[in-house]
């Protein structure tokens, strides 16, 4: 099945202890660009996040947003800074013996000054830690891809359908080319036939001239490949994954392929039919832009 590259995928993971939330969300890109907010607490994590996250998916600009809390009471601890203390209180005392003030100082007073008392986070159980991230962020990476998913099927039928009508088109400037020799041979007699009026008409050099016209606005390479390349798109379509950057190029060489019919052309319907070719390949290609 087929991914859009745009996707959204989110989890949510609530303990008495813990409660952990991701969120990915996706636009297009040419590349995989992936960009990860969470707490510094969770940094050291971030290579396995980006490991994981990169079996989930192969292109996009992906922003990935993982908020945490800890409710646990035992993950700090109180720290007292003696050396701290006993600085501060060496200063104030030197301050009451300069100006002559009562040293008022008490313990209550000097436990507020900054420092003096820090809380300090215990060491993490990496381990364990990451055991209770990895499901969430698997689990928001499956919404992701189910999101993409849906959509890419949404997208394979458009471009089905947009292939149908172009092949359909392709179809019209098969049948028109045999009726473009055909009318420029009736022009060129009836030219001959007034020029020469009842004078014998040399039907071989006519024949020749036909000929040279046909091939200077033949077509027919051209058909041949665009609608192999319209088959070749179709089958690309039916395949599991990674065909963004398969169908963008093929639909380059069709594009190629409009150009040079619309260019040989001197008939006006075929020149119609060719620039809806370009306007419809354009529109494919612009789908395709949409596709991991």
């Amino acid at each position: 099945m087929i991914k859009s590259m745009t996707g959204f995928g989110r989890s949510e993971v609530l303990t008495p202890e813990r409660k952990i939330t991701v969120e990915i969300r996706s636009v297009n890109h040419r590349y995989l660009d992936m960009n990860i907010k969470m707490p510094k607490k969770l940094g050291f994590f971030e290579g396995e996040i980006r490991s994981l996250l990169k079996s989930y998916m192969q292109r996009g600009k992906v922003d990935v947003f993982i908020t945490y809390e800890d409710y646990t009471l035992n993950n700090a601890a109180l720290k007292y800074n003696r050396e701290l203390a006993k600085e501060y209180l060496g200063y104030l005392n030197q301050m009451a013996e300069d100006f002559g003030l009562e040293n008022d100082i008490r313990v209550s007073t000097l436990s507020r000054y900054p420092d003096v008392f820090q809380m300090e986070e215990q060491s993490v159980d990496e381990e364990k830690l990451w055991s209770f991230l990895e499901d969430p962020i698997r689990e928001a990476c499956s919404r992701f891809v189910a999101s993409r998913e849906r959509e890419g099927e949404n997208l394979k039928q458009d471009l089905l359908a947009k292939l149908q009508n172009l092949d359909e088109k392709v179809i019209l400037v098969e049948k028109r080319s045999p009726e473009v020799v055909a009318a420029y041979r009736e022009k060129i007699e009836a030219k001959v036939h007034e020029l020469l009026e009842d004078s014998q008409i040399d039907d071989s050099r006519i024949a020749a001239e036909v000929v040279l016209f046909s091939d200077k606005i033949c077509n027919d390479e051209e058909t041949v490949r665009l609608r192999s390349h319209i088959e070749g798109m179709s089958r690309i379509l039916r395949e599991s994954e990674g065909i963004g950057r398969k169908l963008d190029f093929m639909a380059q060489e069709m594009n190629r392929e409009a150009n040079t019919i619309l260019s040989k052309s001197n008939d006006l319907t075929v020149s119609n039919i060719a620039i809806e070719l370009k306007t419809e390949i354009e529109k494919i290609r612009e789908q395709i832009q949409n596709i991991e």
